[in-house]
């Protein structure tokens, strides 16, 4: 049987910092940063659930971040 995967680490950042930064300058940040994926999605977004270890969301209106979170 193969191992189980262990996750790497999320970068030591906070998710708040990144509310009302233009979206583009949030995005480029967040990858400095060390986030892998980085997720950009408009307000009231279907979306899944699943918790994605190095994923960070935002919700972008008119251009700038209103709302980041983890996963």
């Amino acid at each position: 049987m193969a191992p189980i995967p262990t996750p790497g680490a999320e970068p030591e950042d906070s998710p708040e910092s990144y509310v009302g930064l233009e979206a583009h300058e949030a995005e480029r940040l967040a990858r400095e940063r060390g986030w892998s994926t980085v997720r950009s999605l408009p307000p009231g977004s279907i979306i899944t659930m699943e918790y994605r270890v190095g994923r960070l969301n935002f919700e972008v209106d008119n251009g700038r971040v209103r709302r980041s979170w983890k996963g």
